[in-house]
């Protein structure tokens, strides 16, 4: 007998052994490997096949490129403001503007005085939001480690901390959101389009009479909402921020003091829209990295957009629809979280009314604009009102199809919010397809190493310098 060329003889026992030990037993288990690495292809394609088959389907034929978040240099595929054209320095500084400490200088109590900034209530170790129910600006004091141990400030009377009676959205994806805010008061386009009556003069929503996007708009309401003052003697005597400004906007951008904060809430809307979760593993498979996701949370994901039905609001690149809904979520000052959490939160306030806080119709009464779903693992509030404390207890929540609000009537609910008959097996797979598959792990890289003005950010304050190590 021939095998490889070595004629083997039956009577002669080394041959024999020699054959068994060293031809047919390594060629048997390279077979035996292959075949199980051919059936765990299969097993995978299936899998593969059956989730492209459901991206499909849910991106009306378009198929996974519709899922996919650009690069965060690609000005050309990020959506934008037509009145805020993006260009790598007004990205640049608004960059560093949106971390400075520094322009915390219109605080209530002067021991703010240059101790917040945007980042204190969205910052990249809680996915951009404030990993508290309530976000702090001025009057907070420590971070703790990913902002949980930020608290009212020596000093300060409730009255004065600035005090969010919402919890705070993350401030990620917000690209792909033409109006901002739970109740979308923000933006003069879109849906907000013929609200002008309600674009109130002296509050905050008059901004839109400016007629920009969403977050522009916001980033320019920032100023006197967060008690943020961007002026020509900042921006003349603080690091390079003139020359920063003078690459964004040219040097006519100093000779007009009453738009200098204009222009830095631009360039800080500008680098907003580029904080992208584009790093995610399920952006990393929609890529072609088939690898990416496990096989449970490709599950999850075969599930999300399919058999859950999520995909119907959660949609798109940062899978949120500007859509609002009522699902019966409980506010901010009745949580789970604890009753001493909450501090100085209106129970009766309009933002308990949902879109109808700001459109005044009742046809829009507790409902609220549909978030985005990256880096949900990294703060753990979940809802307008923080009153879930893990993903999966949303997801059980929307399983259920039970609300927890009682003021909100049964007639007042989506109508897609109803039991939707999934196992703890299917339940257990849509939240690690949401916590790890929808997790950008390397969200540091929209960070700057340190601020013009050399103050510690996202906080300035005693504590929360010892905790951040400043």
């Amino acid at each position: 007998m021939l095998i490889l060329g070595y004629e083997l003889s039956p009577t002669t026992n080394m041959r024999k052994l020699y054959f068994y030990k060293y031809l047919l037993v390594p060629i048997v288990a390279t077979a035996l490997a292959a075949c199980n690495n051919a059936r765990n292809e299969v097993s995978g394609n299936s899998l593969d096949n059956e989730l492209n088959a459901v991206l499909e389907k849910s991106s009306n034929g378009v198929g996974k490129t519709y899922y996919i978040l650009p690069d965060s240099d690609d000005f050309n595929n990020i959506p934008q403001d037509p009145k805020n054209k993006l260009t790598e320095e007004k990205v640049q500084l608004g960059k560093f503007l949106f971390h400075e400490t520094g322009l915390g200088q219109r605080p209530k109590n002067r021991l703010g005085f240059q101790s917040y900034s945007c980042a204190s209530c969205h910052h990249a170790k809680a996915g951009f939001q404030a990993c508290l129910p309530q976000g702090f600006g001025e009057g907070g004091s420590g971070f703790g480690i990913q902002g949980e141990g930020r608290r009212i400030a020596p000093g300060y009377s409730v009255k004065d901390v600035d005090l969010q009676p919402i919890r705070s959205p993350s401030a990620m994806n917000v690209a792909y959101q033409k109006l901002m805010l739970w109740n979308g008061q923000f933006g003069a386009t879109d849906k907000n389009i013929n609200t002008q009556a309600n674009w109130t003069p002296g509050t905050p929503k008059a901004v839109n009479n400016k007629g920009f996007e969403g977050v522009e708009s916001q980033a320019i309401a920032g100023k006197d909402v967060h008690r943020l003052l961007v002026d020509r003697i900042f921006v003349e005597n603080v690091g390079n921020y003139k020359e920063l400004f003078i690459k964004a906007y040219g040097e006519s951008v100093l000779n007009n003091p009453a738009e200098l904060f204009d222009k830095g809430a631009l360039a800080i809307a500008s680098y907003e829209r580029t904080v992208l979760a584009n790093q995610a593993p399920f952006q990393q498979y929609l890529r072609g990295n088939n690898s990416a996701m496990t096989p449970i949370q490709k599950e999850g994901a075969k599930l999300f957009f399919g058999k859950a039905n999520c995909e119907s609001c959660h949609n798109g690149p940062s899978l949120a629809t500007m859509e609002f809904y009522a699902l019966g979520m409980n506010d901010l000052t009745n949580g789970t979280y604890g009753s001493n959490a909450v501090i100085g939160v209106n129970p009766n306030g309009s933002h308990t009314k949902g879109r109808a806080g700001f459109t005044g119709k009742a046809a829009d009464m507790y409902k609220y604009k549909v978030p985005q779903l990256y880096n949900l693992k990294d703060s753990p509030f979940y809802g307008h009102g923080a009153s879930f404390t893990s993903v999966r207890e949303v997801v059980a929540y929307k399983n259920e199809g039970v609300k927890q609000n009682p003021n909100v009537a049964n007639a007042e609910l989506s109508g897609g919010f109803k039991p939707l008959g999934l196992d703890k097996t299917e339940i257990d797979a849509i939240t690690d397809f949401l916590e790890n598959a929808l997790r950008d792990p390397n969200l540091e890289r929209y960070v700057p190493k340190r601020l013009p003005s050399s103050l510690a950010f996202p906080n300035n304050d005693t504590q929360s310098k010892t905790d951040l190590g400043f």
